[in-house]
C-alpha cells in the first residue's frame, strides 16, 4: 500500500487564508514519548480572503482537546489536519495535542538528537507540532513557554521569564510558523556580544554539547563579521536582544534561520584547526552569514507562498556570496561559484528535474530546495544588479525593506521596487523566474574596415512541461584585447534582449580577441568557434580572472574530449601555457590552485553527451588518469617550487592568505604523489598539525593505494569525533579507484560507527559513492543497486534525505542502453516500494519521466 495519491499544488491557485492571527501562545510540556503542546491563538476573519472552511494543518498529532472561546468543540480530524465550525467574528482557539519527539526520525517538526529536543519547521514541519495554518503568509507574534527538566530551554525572540523547570520567550516580530524554533537540552554556551550601529548591545551565544566549546570561536567571529557587514553594506541592523545558534548532530540540511534561534547542522558551525579543513572554515563562515542575513531577507520580509522560495533563498545566497568576496578573494570566490553552478545546477537544468527558479507547481515542496532555487536564483539577482548598477540596486533594496517589512512578498513585489526605483520595465527580465533551462548563446563575429561586430543568438532548450521559450534579457559583459595582449575595450555590459542581436565596435586598428561573458555575467552556455590558439592567448593575457580560468577550463575540456574520442595524447601547448600561469608568483596561490583543475568526470560525461557521443565512465576516468600522470611528469621540475610556495610556516589561521597557500600545496601534492608513490603524502600525514594537511595527505594515500596504515591511524585518533569521522568515511569512498568504490562503500555500511539514521553519516558513504562517477556507474549496476537498497530502507524513516539522494540518478538517460536499463530497474524497484513517501515518489516519477 502506498501513501494517498499525491496532490499537485499550483501557483495560479493561491488563495489567502481566511483568518488573521493577532498572537500565538504555545506551551510545551516536554517528554520524549509524550510531549504535550497547548496552543492559544486569537483568530479574526481576513477581509481580503474569500469564504472558506476553517482548516488547520496537522500531521501525526494526537488531539487531546480543542475549544473555541472556552467552549470545547469536536473538530473533524483527518490525516492532514482538522476542520471546525467557527464564529463569524474574532475568537480564541485553544488546542492541546500530544506528540512523540523520540519517534520522529524524519527530523521534521519537534524531534530528538542525542538527548536534545530540537525543531526543523521549514518548509512544513510545524504541522507536526500542533494544529495550525502552516503556510508562510500567515504571520503572528509568538509567546512560548517551555517546560522540562533539561537545563537549557530555548525558543525564538527575547527571554522574558525563567524559573525552575521552565522558560518563556517572546518574539515581537510577526513570523510564519516555518520560522518557529525550540531547543532544549544539556547544553553549554559560548558567549559574546555585539554593539549595533545604533549602540544597542546584543547578546550572542553558540550552544553546543559539553566538550564542543573549543570549536565555537571561529563561528562566533563569523557571526560578528556578518552582523557588521550587513550594517555596512545593506544598512540592516539586528532587531532582538539576543541571537542564539545551536549545533545539532542530526539535521537534514545545513542550517535554519529561525528568528533569533538559528539551528545548525554541527558540521556547519563547529570548527578547530585540528578537526576542520580550510574548506570547512570557509563553508562555516558562509553558512553563518547566510542564515544571519536571512534575518532581513527571509524573516522580516518573508515569502507569500512556497513558490516564492527563491525570493528569500536566491537573494540571501547572493548576499552571502558578496560577503565572502569582500572578506576573502573576490576572483577565487566567483570562480568557485561558477564551478559549483555548472557542476550542480546546469545538470539539473538539462535533465528531468529541471524547473523554473519560481516553479509553477509542486507536489512536495521539500523537493524544490534545489540548486536552481538557490544558486541560479542568486545568479538572477546578480544579473539584475549588473543591469541597474550598484547605486540603483542599493536604492531598490532600501525600498524593498521599507515597503515590505513584516510582509509576505512575491517575485512581483521584488521586481516592482526595481521598476519604481529605475523606471525600467522588467517584464522580459521576469522570464528568468518563469522559464526553466540554461540558455545557450551562439556567438559569431565579423571584422571589416576597423569595425568588429559580435552577433549573439539565444535559445533555451525544451524542459519538462516547457517547450517554446521566449528570449530573455541577458547581460553579457564583454572586453576586447589587441593582438599584443593589451586591452583595447574595457569591460562593457551588452544587453541582449532579442533572439538574434548584433553589437559593433568601431575605430579599431586591428582585429581584436574578444573576452565574452566576463565574470560569468550571465548563467548561460556560450557556443562560439574559437581556436585553441585564441584560448591560449586569453589564458595568457585576459584581464578578467574568471575568463582566464575559463580559457584553461575549455582547453582542458577539449583536450580530454580528444583523448577520449580520438585516443590522442594530452595537449602540450595548453599545459605549457598553464605552466606559465603557475610560475607567476604575482598571482594569488588560491587562483593558481584553481587553474590546476579541469572538468570533472560528470562534466565530461555531459560534454560528450551534448556532442553526440555516449559517455563511457571508464574511458573518462582513464583519460583523466592519463592526463594527471602526464602533468605530473611534465611539471616535475616545477612542483618543488610550487610546493614551497604552498607551505605555511606561521601558526595556523583559516584566513584567505594561508588557505590559498595550502590549496596550492594540496594541488601540488596530488601530482607529486603520482611520481613518488605517496612518499610525500605519507610524510605530510605524519607531521600534519592541522586537518587541512592531514586530510589532503590521506586522500592522496587512498588514491595511491597506500592507505591501510594511515586510515587505521586516523580512525584511532579521531574515532570519538563524529564530524571528523564523517570525513574518514567519505574520503575512503570518494577517493578510491572505481572498481573498489562499491565494495568499500558496502563494507563501510557494516562498520560499527555507520549510523545510517544520521544524515551526515549516510551522505558521507552513500553520497560519496554516488559522486564517484566511474565507481557509481559500474557496468554491472552494483552502485545503482547498493544506493537503491539503502534508499528503500531510509525512506521509511527520513523521506527528505531519501528524496534528495535520488538526484544521483537524474542524468541516467545520457549513458548507454545497458546502464539505462540497470538504472530504470532500480528506479522502478524504488517506485514500487510499499508506502513510498510523497517526497521520494515525486522525485522518482520525475526522473523516470525523463
Amino acid at each position: 500500500m502506498k501513501d494517498a495519491a499525491p496532490v499537485t499544488i499550483h501557483l495560479k491557485d493561491y488563495t489567502p487564508f481566511g483568518w488573521q492571527l493577532s498572537d500565538v501562545h504555545l506551551t510545551f510540556h516536554l517528554a520524549p514519548k509524550s510531549t504535550r503542546v497547548v496552543s492559544k491563538i486569537h483568530f479574526a476573519p481576513n477581509p481580503e480572503a474569500p469564504a472558506q472552511d476553517f482548516f488547520l494543518h496537522g500531521e501525526q498529532l494526537t488531539l487531546i482537546r480543542a475549544a473555541i472561546d472556552g467552549v470545547e468543540v469536536t473538530p473533524e480530524v483527518t490525516e492532514d489536519g482538522l476542520r471546525c465550525a467557527v464564529p463569524d467574528g474574532p475568537f480564541l482557539w485553544e488546542c492541546e495535542v500530544e506528540i512523540a519527539p523520540a519517534d520522529n526520525t524524519a527530523l521534521e517538526g519537534l524531534y530528538m538528537s542525542s538527548g536534545m529536543y530540537c525543531t526543523q519547521c521549514e518548509a512544513e514541519g510545524f504541522r507536526k507540532i500542533t494544529y495550525y495554518p502552516d503556510r508562510p503568509d500567515v504571520m503572528s507574534v509568538f509567546t512560548v513557554r517551555v517546560e522540562g527538566d533539561l537545563p537549557v530551554l530555548l525558543s525564538n525572540g527575547n527571554s522574558v521569564k525563567r524559573g525552575d523547570g521552565f522558560a518563556e520567550w517572546h518574539d515581537p516580530w510577526p513570523k510564519p510558523a516555518y520560522l518557529f524554533a525550540l531547543v532544549a537540552g544539556d547544553l553549554v554556551n559560548f558567549p559574546d556580544s555585539f554593539i549595533t550601529m545604533n549602540g544597542r548591545k546584543v547578546k550572542l551565544n553558540i550552544w553546543v554539547r559539553p566538550g564542543d566549546e573549543g570549536k565555537c570561536a571561529f563561528g562566533m567571529e563569523a557571526l560578528k563579521k556578518s552582523m557588521r557587514w550587513d550594517e555596512d553594506v545593506y544598512g540592516r541592523e539586528y532587531d532582538l536582544d539576543v541571537f542564539n545558534i545551536v549545533a545539532v548532530d542530526d539535521f537534514n540540511m545545513g542550517a535554519m534561520e529561525n528568528k533569533g534561534l538559528n539551528v545548525f547542522n554541527s558540521s556547519c558551525v563547529l570548527a578547530s584547526p585540528e578537526t576542520s579543513t580550510d574548506d570547512n572554515f570557509e563553508r562555516i563562515e558562509s553558512i553563518i552569514a547566510h542564515e544571519y542575513f536571512h534575518n532581513w531577507t527571509g524573516n522580516r520580509v518573508t515569502c507569500r507562498d512556497w513558490f516564492q522560495l527563491c525570493l528569500k533563498e536566491g537573494l540571501t545566497v547572493f548576499r552571502d556570496q558578496q560577503f565572502t568576496k569582500d572578506i576573502r578573494s573576490a576572483p577565487v570566490k566567483r570562480i568557485d561559484d561558477v564551478a559549483s553552478l555548472r557542476g550542480r545546477q546546469f545538470p539539473e537544468d538539462q535533465g528531468p528535474l529541471a524547473h523554473p527558479v519560481r516553479p509553477e507547481s509542486f507536489q512536495e515542496i521539500n523537493n524544490f530546495y534545489t540548486a536552481t532555487v538557490y544558486d541560479k536564483g542568486a545568479e538572477v539577482i546578480g544579473m539584475l544588479k549588473t543591469l541597474v548598477g550598484d547605486e540603483a540596486y542599493a536604492k531598490a533594496l532600501n525600498l524593498y525593506f521599507d515597503r515590505h517589512d513584516g510582509d509576505a512578498a512575491t517575485i512581483e513585489d521584488w521586481l516592482k521596487v526595481f521598476e519604481d526605483t529605475t523606471g525600467r520595465d522588467l517584464a522580459q527580465f521576469k522570464r528568468w523566474y518563469s522559464q526553466a533551462g540554461t540558455p545557450r548563446v551562439t556567438v559569431t563575429e565579423d571584422w571589416a574596415d576597423g569595425t568588429y561586430t559580435l552577433t549573439f543568438a539565444q535559445t533555451t532548450p525544451p524542459t519538462p512541461g516547457q517547450t517554446d521559450k521566449a528570449p530573455q534579457v541577458i547581460p553579457m559583459a564583454v572586453g576586447l584585447l589587441n593582438p599584443n595582449g593589451d586591452e583595447v575595450l574595457p569591460t562593457r555590459v551588452l544587453e541582449i534582449t532579442e533572439e538574434t542581436q548584433s553589437f559593433s565596435f568601431d575605430g579599431l586598428a586591428a582585429r581584436p580577441v574578444p573576452s565574452i561573458n566576463r565574470g560569468f555575467s550571465a548563467p548561460v552556455v556560450l557556443d562560439r568557434d574559437s581556436t585553441p590558439e585564441e584560448r591560449a592567448f586569453l589564458l595568457a593575457h585576459d584581464t578578467d580572472p574568471v575568463n582566464r580560468w575559463e580559457a584553461s577550463f575549455l582547453l582542458g575540456r577539449d583536450c580530454l574530449f580528444a583523448m577520449i574520442t580520438e585516443n590522442t595524447g594530452p595537449d602540450v601547448a595548453w599545459l605549457d601555457g598553464l605552466e606559465r600561469v603557475l610560475r607567476d608568483r604575482d598571482l594569488d596561490p588560491a587562483f593558481r590552485a584553481m587553474m590546476m583543475g579541469w572538468p570533472s568526470q560528470a562534466e565530461m560525461a555531459q560534454v560528450l553527451f551534448e556532442r553526440g557521443v555516449t559517455p563511457d565512465p571508464d574511458a573518462i576516468f582513464a583519460a583523466q588518469e592519463t592526463l594527471t600522470q602526464f602533468k605530473a611528469e611534465r611539471w616535475a621540475d616545477l612542483l618543488p617550487g610550487l610546493a614551497a610556495e604552498g607551505t605555511v610556516d606561521a601558526a595556523y589561521k583559516p584566513d584567505a592568505e594561508q588557505s590559498g597557500k595550502r590549496a596550492l600545496g594540496s594541488a601540488v601534492l596530488a601530482l607529486t604523489s603520482r611520481l613518488d608513490g605517496g612518499k610525500a603524502a605519507q610524510a605530510q600525514f605524519e607531521r600534519a598539525d592541522n586537518m587541512t594537511l592531514q586530510l589532503s595527505a590521506l586522500v592522496q594515500l587512498v588514491r595511491a593505494g597506500k592507505d591501510q596504515d594511515a586510515l587505521a591511524a586516523f580512525e584511532a585518533q579521531w574515532r570519538k569525533d563524529r564530524l571528523v569521522m564523517d570525513k574518514w568515511f567519505g574520503l575512503q569512498v570518494g577517493a578510491t579507484a572505481p572498481d573498489n568504490v562499491v565494495p568499500r562503500a558496502k563494507a563501510l555500511t557494516q562498520h560499527a560507527d555507520f549510523d545510517w539514521k544520521n544524515p551526515n553519516r549516510f551522505r558521507a558513504v552513500l553520497g560519496a559513492m554516488a559522486m564517484n562517477h566511474a565507481g557509481f556507474h559500474r557496468k554491472d549496476g552494483a552502485g545503482y543497486r547498493l544506493l537503491t537498497d539503502w534508499l528503500i530502507k531510509l525512506d521509511d524513516l527520513n523521506p527528505q534525505t531519501t528524496a534528495r539522494m535520488c538526484s544521483a540518478f537524474q542524468t541516467w538517460k545520457r549513458y548507454d542502453a545497458d546502464r539505462q536499463a540497470l538504472v530504470q530497474e532500480q528506479l522502478e524497484r524504488l517506485r514500487d516500494k510499499p508506502k513510498l513517501s510523497r517526497d521520494t515518489a515525486e522525485m522518482v516519477a520525475r526522473i523516470l519521466g525523463a
